[in-house]
């Protein structure tokens, strides 16, 4: 939820924030040096520069050899866990209203009187009911980079991708505050330098970050191939508007309905690898007849295709050290497609090379900002490698179930497999082990439905400054903060007792200067109605800003309707729960815990 106006009344747009100082005496031409050089812009370098730009005064740099922004094709489908955090951007609205919501999915197989025939063997939700207050969506990728790079340009950072510069080198050296050398070629062949103290690589598949830092794809080769493309139809498929499977006697297709009404991406099976310039769209629309016969597809008008060869590949890690006992840390990241690859058919791509970005655009703030360890950097490879392990099985398991068009396989298998692996889908399926940022021992019976390493599972609460019913979850913005949710115990007594003491505790991980909520944002949640008479703590009413104003929105009260207490087991004696900046739950504990709570943030984060 945004605030505005904390420094005084400004006329105009008050989502465009005025420019840091620091961006001043910045260079209209490349930079000599730069804090963070960001080697292309797709999902993963989008999501990194756009929470790069919560850091204003770091100097972040993104280039992309490309000419200009995407403009059509690419990813399309955005998970639930996608959209809350865009919703930490203060974009999920945004692309809901543009977007198609896949509501119900429907499985198609040949029928057993008509083997060359399909009939719909069944129809289930896209989405278990109470696992996301977000849908899950279907938007052009290029509209979702284009929402990302507008936030960038318009946030105090004023950042924007350089296009047209193709990384020709980059090489580490040993000493200086800007150990990363990174020659850039522009298309008229003029190369330049730029120095960065940390580089990351988010261009693709044949990253030449990643071939300069010695990493390699390994896995499964390319032994199948699919048709893509984004049509306009004239069809008597009864399920043309709903996300379908359909497996027959001669392929697979999935349609996934796109936004605006009329337009469909249509993913078509291929027979083995076909040689380049065998397919096209019209080749492409015969197999489609040919696997929804007796139905017709006449293709009116194609907005986009492509064909991409199906292989599951993984690097061993995501930076540049031979491991995490180096004695160093790392100074160069991977990610997104430059660190794994795999099928489109589990839309899981773009979902998750973006939590790539978001995963390691607040670690590099925090470390270059200095309020935390630099050693946080070799969380990054840890947590997202072993997430893209996982992908990568998932796919494989997935992509050879998809492609199971068997006229006698027993059809539930697959969409009992769709619905069971649904949570996975969807974007939740991610579970962080022990770290420096994860607690090893929580109390986590103090609140079951906050589970330490998964996200943050969102609930309605009542804002009790204005009665706002909102949920919980959405309070959190992109701003690289960590956030600590006290839920009150039943006299409220214990939570006083504590904010007595995080008054003590918690300027001593905030620099000078700095607002009171920016390293950690301390938000409280009574189990009361909102009309009952609240004795507030300083802590979670603090003054900010030029003028020293009261912020009124951290304190919420249970909606006694649908009750955050009981929707997410919280203890009645009330508890604590420590959630990351990137919104996944760090520690569980109870209210008289604050010793412990100060021993982990220790392990994470630099004292004042």
């Amino acid at each position: 939820m945004a605030q505005f106006y904390v420094d005084g009344y400004q006329p105009g747009d008050p989502f465009t924030a005025e420019p840091h100082p620091a961006t001043r005496d910045r260079p209209a031409g490349l930079p000599d040096t730069v804090d963070v050089l960001v080697v292309g812009s797709g999902p993963a370098g989008s999501v990194l520069a756009a929470q790069l730009a919560a850091f204003p005064e770091l100097h972040t740099l993104v280039v992309d050899r490309r000419d200009g922004p995407l403009e059509v094709g690419q990813a399309d489908g955005i998970a639930c866990r996608s959209m809350e955090m865009l919703e930490a951007f203060g974009l999920a609205g945004r692309v809901a209203e543009e977007a198609y919501r896949v509501n119900e999915v429907t499985f198609w197989r040949p029928d057993p009187e008509r083997p060359a025939h399909v009939t719909r063997t069944g129809r289930i939700p896209d989405v278990e009911e109470g696992l996301s207050e977000m849908p899950h969506l279907i938007v052009n990728q290029a509209r979702i980079l284009a929402f990302l790079r507008e936030y960038a340009a318009r946030s105090a950072a004023r950042l924007a991708p350089r296009y047209g510069l193709q990384l020709d080198d980059l090489r580490i050296e040993d000493t200086g505050e800007h150990p990363v050398v990174a020659t850039l070629r522009d298309g008229a062949g003029t190369t330049s330098t730029v120095r960065a103290r940390y580089a990351v690589g988010c261009d693709g598949a044949r990253s030449r970050v990643r071939t300069a830092i010695g990493r390699e794809l390994r896995g499964d080769s390319a032994n199948q191939a699919w048709g893509v493309m984004d049509v306009l139809v004239d069809t008597d498929f009864p399920d043309i508007r709903l996300k379908s499977a359909i497996t027959s006697s001669s392929g697979s297709l999935l349609i996934i309905p796109r936004e605006g009404g009329y337009l469909v991406r249509l993913y078509v099976e291929l027979d083995g690898v076909p040689e380049r310039g065998t397919v096209t769209p019209e080749t492409l629309t015969g197999a489609v007849n040919r696997i929804l016969a007796p139905y017709t597809l006449d293709v009116r008008d194609v907005g986009w295709w492509s064909v991409y060869e199906v292989g599951q590949r993984l690097c061993d890690r995501f930076d540049d050290l031979p491991d995490d006992r180096s004695g160093r840390v790392p100074r160069v990241f991977i990610a997104g497609d430059a660190c794994h690859t795999h099928s489109a058919k589990a839309g899981q791509g773009m979902n998750v090379s973006m939590a790539d970005g978001w995963n390691l655009g607040w670690k590099l703030g925090a470390v270059l900002r200095g309020t935390a360890r630099p050693e946080l950097l070799h969380t990054y490879s840890a947590e997202r490698q072993q997430v893209a392990q996982e992908l990568i099985d998932f796919d494989r398991e997935f992509a050879a179930l998809f492609s199971d068009h068997s006229g006698g396989a027993d059809p539930s298998v697959f969409q009992r497999y769709f619905r069971d692996h649904g949570r996975y889908t969807a974007g939740f399926g991610v579970r962080y082990g022990p770290s420096t940022i994860t607690a090893a021992v929580p109390q986590q019976d103090r609140a079951k439905g906050f589970e330490v390493g998964a996200r943050f599972h969102s609930a309605p609460v009542v804002r009790l400054a204005d009665a706002k019913p909102m949920h919980l979850g959405h309070v959190a913005r992109a701003d690289g903060a960590w956030r600590l949710y006290l839920f009150a115990d039943r006299d409220g007594a214990g939570l006083r007792a504590l904010a007595d003491r995080l008054a003590v505790l918690l300027p001593r991980f905030t620099p000078d200067g700095a607002a009171p909520d920016a390293v950690i944002d301390v938000r409280a949640v009574f189990p009361q109605h909102h009309h009952e008479p609240v004795d507030l703590p300083a802590v979670v009413r603090p003054r900010k800003g030029a003028l020293q104003l009261v912020d009124h929105e951290k304190v919420f009260c249970a909606d006694l309707s649908d009750d955050v207490f009981d929707r997410r087991g919280i203890d009645r004696d009330g508890a604590m729960v420590l959630v990351r900046p990137d919104q996944y739950v760090a520690h569980v504990l109870a209210l008289d815990e604050d010793e412990a709570l100060e021993a982990f943030l220790d392990g994470a984060l630099r004292r004042r």
